[in-house]
């Protein structure tokens, strides 16, 4: 086999470019606790009512 010159092995070992570095803003996608899936799920607070809340809430709220 015969030897190659440096510049066919240059061609043959074509390197990929490196990636780009991609500045986006990251308040454009959508996270998982922007949903109500990621709170908990429509369906589990949607039943809840007025009472539900009142007992949930912290005493230095007030009584």
């Amino acid at each position: 086999m015969p030897e190659q010159q440096p510049e066919q092995q240059a061609k043959e070992q074509v390197k990929e470019p490196k990636p780009k570095l991609v500045f986006e803003d990251p308040f454009d996608r959508q996270t998982s606790d922007d949903t109500d899936q990621g709170w908990g799920g429509a369906g589990e607070s949607a039943g809840r009512g007025i009472d539900w809340y009142r007992s949930q809430r912290p005493p230095h709220h007030g009584g």
